[in-house]
C-alpha cells in the first residue's frame, strides 16, 4: 500500500483538487483495507467490492487507493448521504464499515482555528488519529451473485420500450419485463 502523502497526490490528480473529503476518504479506504487484510488491492483487485455511501468528493478518494470501479462492478454506490464505506473482502468474507465521525469537523477547528474551514480540515484530517477520526463496525454483507464482479447473466429487452436490461434489473408486471423507467421507477422524464 503506498504512504497517505503519495495517496493524496494521486487523488489531487484523479480528482482536479485536493480538499478535505480527499483526505477523509484517502485516509477511511487505508484503514478499511488494513483492517480486512488486504496489503495490495490492485494485485488483489477481485477479491474487494466496496460500497460506499456519498456521491462527494471521498468517494473518488476511496475508489482511488482501493482500486473499484463501478464499471468493474467492484464499486457499489448506496445513498445515504455518508461519509462511510464498507469493505467486502470476497475471498474470507469479513466485511468493516468505516464512518467518519460526525464530531471531526469541530475537532478541526479546535486543532486550527486561525485556518479558515477547508485549509483546517484538510490539515487536521491527516492528524487527527483514526480513532478519533472514525468509526469502525465490523458488519455482514449479504451478496447476490448478480452484484459480484464478472457476473455475466441473462440480457432481456422491456417489453414496452424495447432497450436491453441487464443483471435480472427488469421490473415483471403483469407476466412482461419491463426496465425500471417503464416500470414507472424513472429518475427521467421524456420530452416529447
Amino acid at each position: 500500500m503506498k504512504s497517505l502523502d503519495e495517496y493524496l497526490e494521486l487523488a489531487a490528480k484523479a480528482h482536479g483538487h485536493t480538499c478535505a473529503g480527499q483526505v477523509l476518504g484517502v485516509r477511511l479506504a487505508m484503514m478499511g483495507l488494513r483492517e480486512i487484510g488486504i496489503e495490495d488491492p490492485i494485485k488483489e483487485r477481485k477479491r474487494l467490492i466496496t460500497f460506499v455511501e456519498i456521491d462527494r468528493c471521498a468517494t473518488d478518494a476511496v475508489s482511488l487507493v482501493t482500486g473499484c470501479r463501478l464499471g468493474k462492478r467492484a464499486l457499489k454506490y448506496v445513498d445515504y448521504g455518508k461519509v462511510a464505506a464498507t469493505f467486502v473482502d470476497l475471498q474470507t468474507g469479513r466485511a468493516i464499515r468505516i464512518v467518519a465521525k460526525e464530531g471531526s469537523k469541530q475537532r478541526a477547528r479546535e486543532m486550527f482555528p486561525s485556518l479558515d474551514k477547508e485549509r483546517g480540515q484538510r490539515q487536521a484530517y491527516r492528524l487527527i488519529p483514526e480513532e478519533e477520526l472514525f468509526e469502525k463496525q465490523w458488519v455482514q454483507v449479504k451478496l447476490d451473485e448478480k452484484d459480484l464482479p464478472g457476473y455475466r447473466g441473462p440480457r432481456v429487452a422491456c417489453s414496452k420500450c424495447g432497450e436491453g436490461i441487464n443483471f435480472g434489473r427488469q421490473r415483471v408486471v403483469d407476466g412482461k419485463a419491463l426496465c425500471r423507467a417503464c416500470a414507472g421507477e424513472s429518475y427521467y422524464e421524456l420530452l416529447r
